[in-house]
């Protein structure tokens, strides 16, 4: 195994793992690590399906519990039946409009203007949003009628579901749109945190086994050392994150995270218009 490969792997594997859950776009900054590092491997697209499987799995092994509960709880516990179908209702529309308009998206928004704009936008939402939020008392929310992730109803969900639609298009952060889109909706912030945590596991695992059966041509067994790395990387830097981002919440608000972004598209639109990166569709 290529030790420069190696370390690009485990490199892509902190950036996946650091950014999946964060509102800040883990596309975009693959986008940018794989520019820096030069990363044009034949399973470099494999590569990125399989650390945000690691990603995923972080947060299966952080809600390892209430997961099993559910699990075993369809047939007897309304709640966990309620919570299960939830997550159904929510995943559905971001996976029929994926199906229908990926290629297009992949085709056309894939590029340094549209990562940039989604930054920028994002990033103003992100800090209208907080500050609509400081205007009332903290630790409230409009909807007091919600207070953990099993108060949610289908109604909900649908509607955390399509906000999460915005996602498809590159740059917006799909825990970004969920968080933010959620709180619009009226959730408190911790519950439109735990939602998107659990709303990413069928979401980014129906991305990563769509996309894996897409390029199943690019699979080799000598590159399996390279996956399994990069995977694990991203495994521990997820779980390490999701942490944080759980206390972060409880005291803390979005805002950074919104100057972030702005400060961000920013300097993807400077790179290249002045020629500093070589981005995909430039």
């Amino acid at each position: 195994m290529d030790l420069m490969l190696l370390a690009k792997a485990i490199a892509l594997g902190i950036v996946e793992g650091l950014t999946e859950f964060l509102p800040i776009s883990s596309t975009g900054h693959l986008i940018l690590a794989s520019s820096l590092l030069r990363f044009d491997h034949h399973a470099a697209q494999v590569l990125e399906i399989t650390i945000q499987a690691g990603a995923m799995l972080a947060v299966v092994w952080h809600y390892r519990a209430p997961l099993a509960a559910t699990a075993f709880g369809l047939t007897s516990d309304p709640a966990r039946r309620r919570l299960a179908l939830n997550l159904l209702v929510a995943f559905v529309p971001a996976a029929v409009l994926g199906l229908l308009f990926g290629s297009f998206i992949k085709g056309h928004l894939f590029n340094p203007t549209t990562v940039a704009i989604a930054f920028v936008l994002g990033g103003v939402v992100i800090l209208l949003v907080e500050r609509s939020q400081r205007r009332r008392p903290r630790g409230t929310s409009r909807r007091a009628d919600i207070g953990t992730v099993d108060d949610l109803t289908p109604r909900d969900a649908l509607r955390i579901g399509l906000v999460q639609c915005a996602a498809l298009i590159p740059g917006t952060s799909r825990s970004g749109a969920t968080i933010i889109g959620s709180m619009l909706l009226g959730l408190p912030r911790q519950v439109a945190t735990e939602f998107s945590f659990y709303l990413g596991i069928p979401t980014l695992f129906a991305a990563a086994a769509y996309s894996t059966w897409q390029h199943r041509h690019a699979l080799r067994l000598d590159d399996v050392p390279l996956f399994a790395t990069g995977t694990m990387v991203a495994f521990v830097s997820a779980l390490t994150c999701i942490r944080w981002l759980i206390r972060y919440v409880s005291t803390h608000d979005f805002s950074p995270f919104g100057w972030y972004r702005i400060a961000f598209g920013a300097l993807i639109l400077l790179s290249s218009a002045a020629g500093w990166m070589s981005w995909p569709g430039s």
